[in-house]
């Protein structure tokens, strides 16, 4: 490391360094065993008890993750230039792996993409932004004008950022709560088209950002199989997979979600692609609605969906997580015919691919039935899963014949 460093040194623990030298950014308070004294959000160096140069992140003092390495170079100087180049690499990325469908994506995908704690996603003409760092914080102004440069620069309409900070996450970094423009004014809504469908996007009072862009190819793959088939899409929010299903030529399909809101934006969505004399829409606990469904006896559909929100944001709720998701993966499986297809999705990195595939063969065995893989899945390209960091690899999604 060059000795003529001038950001504060941090100290890590030999089991940190360990932890830090396999690849992943992140530095948990109780491995700090020496400390600087200095602002937080500081960008501050770590080194290893013997002095190794670790790499240089944000500090955060309110967070058990103490530290967020934003560059393991110790020549990076962490100036506009910088920004400048992580900023072009993710959009270089964005266009080489979505192609046509850079118009509804998500830009920057936090650690994934260089930005620890920053989430930025593109709706046509909007580009929603969370920002879960101290660090990213305190140096969007110097982030998203450059941002909306590249963009514009590069042909693309982009009218503000709206900024989407009414997560509760903030407040473990010491930072306020609330939603509004970042720069740009008037109506906070727009339309995009994903897999040739349209849908109206409310980023001011969506769930996350607004729409769920992760299951974008998953559900292209479930069009796919839909021909003829009587669908059942549970958890539907504003009807993608139930639109997917429906331009996929399917016989009928019912679309189910818990929120008022969430059925009347698909149903509209519905309406806006000339899809609604194929479908109809339930509101209704799905918890509730299929032991209700399997009661009146028959099988009333022979393609079941399901995308339920996370049911854990932590390790201490998955046990109970896992019984909510074996069953309704049971009570569908039950409700599906032989020879039946099924779709199901977990989103939460606490509930890891191995713990749910024992679920689903758990279930699978309960319901007295066999699962035939068609495919496993994840989430699209515009999320990416970098190897070293387990936290970004978080959706699993599986599509079945029941035999």
């Amino acid at each position: 490391m060059k000795s003529d460093r001038s950001y504060p040194r941090f100290t890590v623990s030999a089991k940190g360094t360990r932890w830090v030298e396999s690849g992943h950014p992140w530095i948990y308070e109780g491995e700090i065993v020496a400390a600087a004294d200095c602002p937080n959000g500081a960008l501050v160096d770590a080194v290893s008890e013997k002095g190794k140069y670790l790499g240089t992140g944000f500090l955060s003092k309110n967070s058990k993750i103490r530290i967020r390495l934003l560059s393991r170079n110790a020549n990076d100087r962490f100036d506009a230039a910088f920004w400048r180049r992580r900023l072009q690499y993710a959009w270089d990325y964005r266009k080489c792996v979505m192609g046509a469908d850079v118009s509804a994506c998500r830009l920057i995908f936090g650690e994934a993409d260089g930005f620890p704690g920053l989430t930025v996603d593109r709706f046509n003409d909007i580009l929603v932004a969370q920002t879960l760092s101290l660090g990213i914080e305190q140096r969007k102004d110097e982030i998203f004008p450059q941002l909306l440069e590249l963009l514009r620069a590069d042909g693309q309409t982009i009218r503000g950022i709206y900024e989407r900070n009414d997560v509760a996450i903030r407040t473990l970094e010491g930072l306020e709560q609330g939603k509004g423009w970042y720069c740009g004014e008037g109506d906070a809504r727009t339309e995009i088209c994903e897999n040739g469908i349209f849908y109206a996007v409310d980023v001011e009072n969506g769930q996350k950002t607004g729409f769920f862009l992760d299951q974008k190819y998953n559900r292209l793959a479930v069009a796919k199989l839909a021909a003829g088939r009587r669908v059942l899409d549970c958890f539907t929010h504003t009807g993608s997979f139930a639109l997917n299903a429906a331009k996929g030529g399917a016989e009928h399909v019912t679309a189910v979600d818990v929120s008022e809101s969430a059925i009347a934006m698909a149903r509209a969505n519905a309406v806006r692609n000339g899809l609604d004399g194929r479908m109809d829409f339930i509101t209704a606990d799905v918890f509730e609605l299929l032991p209700a469904l399997q009661a009146q006896g028959g099988k009333p559909y022979d393609f079941i969906i399901l995308d339920p929100p996370a049911f854990t944001k932590s390790r201490k709720t998955a046990d109970r997580a896992e019984r909510g998701y074996k069953e309704i993966n049971l009570r569908a499986l039950q409700l599906l015919p032989r020879g039946g297809y099924f779709a199901t999705a977990s989103c939460s990195h606490f509930m890891p691919s191995e713990r749910f595939v024992t679920m689903l063969r758990s279930a699978a065995l309960d319901a007295g039935v066999e699962l035939k893989q068609i495919e496993a899945r994840q989430q699209a390209p515009d999320h990416p899963i970098l190897w070293n960091v387990p936290e970004t690899d978080y959706l699993k999604f599986y599509l079945f014949q029941v035999v």
